[in-house]
C-alpha cells in the first residue's frame, strides 16, 4: 500500500515538498484554498505565486542566498530548476518571469499521478496522519487558530509589503540609464537618477503621503527586510540614501558621476515589458502611490499595472515547536515548512519544503533522518529556526549564521568563496551518505 501525506498549501514550500514526495513514490493530497478563498496579496490561483518581488535573490557563491540555491540544485530542487528556466535579466540575482514561473509549477504538479490536488480550505488538521503545513505567511484566519492551538505557543506575526510594477513603455527613456551596480552584470537595471532638489521634493511628498489603513487591529510589527519605503523614510532624510535609493556604485553616463539618489527598476516578466521598483514595498494608498512615485525622474507618466500592497505575515515560534527535521516536538507526524516557520524569503521556503519532504520520506521508509549542520546554508537556517532562543524573529540566508572559518580572512569575497566551497563539499558528502 502506498504511503500518503497531506500537504497544506501550494506555495513555494508546499509545491516543492509535494513534488519531492511524489517522485519518491508517496501519494500526496495537496490542499490549496485558492481560488475558493483568496488572500490580501495573491492575484491568481496558480501554485508558487510570487506575491512580492520577482527576485529570488543573489545567484553567486559570494552571496548566502546564491549558496543556498546551489545547494538546492545539488539536492534536486524542482522549483529552482523551474526558476532557472524562467530567468529574466537581473544582474547577479535570480529573477523570474513570475507568471511563467507559477504556471510551470502548476502544470508540473497537475501532471504528476501521485499528487491529488484538492481546491478547498483545510481547517481541521488530522493528528493521526502525516501532515506538512506549508500554508505560508498568509495563512487563513481559520487555519491560523487551529495552528495556534496545535503549537500551544505564542503566535508571532509581522507585516510585509510588496512593491509596485510599471510598464517599460511608460518610462521616459531620456531621463533614465541602464546599469548594474558596480557594473556587475550587463546593465539590466533601469536607473532613475535624482539630484539633491529632486530628492528633497520626493522625500517630503513620501513622508507626508496618506497610508492605507491596516485590515487587522493588532500591534504593527514590521520585518526589517521588507520595511515599507515610507516607514523607512520617516527615520530621517538620509535613510533612503543608504537603502533603496543609494547611488553608490552607479555612475551616470551623462555626467560620469554618482547621483545624489537613484531609484532602480528590475525586469519583472520574461518579455521585459514590466518593471518593479526595487525596495519600494509600500502601504501608501493607491492614489498616493501614483502621485508620489510619479515625482521620480523618468516615471512622471508611468503606467502602474500593480500598486504596492501591505499584508499580514504569520509565523510560528519554531524554536520552541520544531525539531531539526521540521516536525513538531509534541506530535512528530506534523511537519512545518515555508515562511510560516520563520525562514524568511522565497529560497528558504523552497529549502524547508524540500528538507521536510526528504525527512517525511525517510521516516516512512525507515531510513535515517537527514539533518544538515551549519556548514551549509540550508543547515544553518534550519538550525536558526529550530534552536531555542528568547527572541525569535524571521531570518533569511546569510553568512552570519553559517559556521565561520577557523582562520581569519579579511577579504570578504575570498572568505565567502571558501565558506561556499566548504558548504558544497560537505553537502556532497552528506548526499552520498544519506540520499544515495
Amino acid at each position: 500500500m502506498k504511503h500518503e501525506v497531506i500537504v497544506v498549501g501550494a506555495g513555494l514550500a508546499g509545491s516543492e515538498a509535494a513534488y519531492q514526495l511524489a517522485k519518491r513514490g508517496i501519494k500526496v493530497k495537496l490542499y490549496e484554498m485558492r481560488p475558493i478563498r483568496t488572500t490580501e496579496a495573491h492575484t491568481s490561483d496558480k501554485f508558487g505565486e510570487l506575491v512580492c518581488s520577482n527576485s529570488l535573490g543573489g545567484d553567486h557563491l559570494g552571496n548566502a542566498s546564491g549558496l543556498m540555491k546551489e545547494e538546492l540544485r545539488q539536492l534536486g530542487s524542482k522549483l529552482i530548476e523551474i526558476a532557472d528556466k524562467h530567468r529574466v535579466p537581473a544582474g547577479q540575482a535570480l529573477a523570474v518571469d513570475r507568471e511563467g514561473f507559477s504556471e510551470d509549477i502548476t502544470r508540473t504538479l497537475e501532471g504528476i499521478e501521485n499528487i491529488e490536488i484538492i481546491r478547498e480550505e483545510l481547517i481541521d488538521i488530522p493528528k493521526d496522519k502525516i501532515v506538512l503545513i506549508a500554508s505560508g505567511p498568509l495563512t487563513s484566519e481559520n487555519l491560523s487558530k487551529k495552528i495556534a492551538e496545535l503549537t500551544d505557543s505564542d503566535y508571532l506575526y509581522f507585516y510585509d509589503a510588496a512593491a509596485p510594477i510599471v510598464t517599460l513603455e511608460s518610462i521616459d527613456q531620456e531621463k533614465v540609464y541602464y546599469q548594474s551596480r558596480y557594473d556587475k552584470g550587463d546593465g539590466e537595471y533601469i536607473n532613475c537618477p535624482m539630484n539633491r532638489e529632486e530628492y528633497k521634493v520626493f522625500y517630503e511628498a513620501l513622508i507626508g503621503a496618506e497610508r492605507a489603513p491596516l485590515k487587522v487591529f493588532e500591534e504593527e510589527k514590521l520585518f526589517e527586510a521588507c520595511m515599507p519605503v515610507e516607514r523607512m523614510a520617516s527615520r530621517g532624510e538620509k535613510t533612503l540614501l543608504f537603502g533603496p535609493l543609494k547611488p553608490k556604485g552607479l555612475t551616470n553616463p551623462k555626467t560620469d558621476r554618482w547621483d545624489h539618489a537613484v531609484v532602480q527598476l528590475r525586469q519583472d516578466d520574461k518579455d521585459g515589458r514590466l518593471y518593479n521598483l526595487v525596495g519600494f514595498q509600500t502601504n501608501l494608498k493607491f492614489g498616493e502611490q501614483k502621485r508620489v512615485f510619479s515625482l521620480i525622474p523618468g516615471l512622471e507618466n508611468a503606467e502602474f499595472v500593480r500598486y504596492g500592497v501591505m499584508h499580514r505575515n504569520t509565523f510560528i515560534n519554531s524554536t520552541k515547536v520544531l525539531n531539526p527535521t521540521l516536525n513538531m516536538k509534541k506530535n512528530e507526524n506534523i511537519y512545518f515548512a515555508g515562511q510560516i516557520t520563520g525562514g524568511e524569503g522565497y529560497v528558504c521556503a523552497i529549502a524547508t519544503g524540500l528538507m521536510a519532504a526528504i525527512n517525511i520520506s525517510n521516516k516512512l521508509e525507515g531510513k535515517s533522518e537527514f539533518v544538515l549542520d551549519d556548514r551549509s546554508a540550508i543547515g544553518s537556517i534550519i538550525k536558526y529556526i529550530t534552536e531555542e532562543k528568547k527572541n525569535f524573529q524571521p531570518m533569511g540566508p546569510n553568512f552570519g549564521i553559517i559556521k565561520s572559518l577557523e582562520e581569519r580572512i579579511r577579504d570578504k569575497k575570498e572568505k565567502y568563496k571558501i565558506i561556499s566551497n566548504i558548504a558544497l563539499d560537505y553537502l556532497n558528502q552528506e548526499i552520498k551518505k544519506v540520499l544515495k
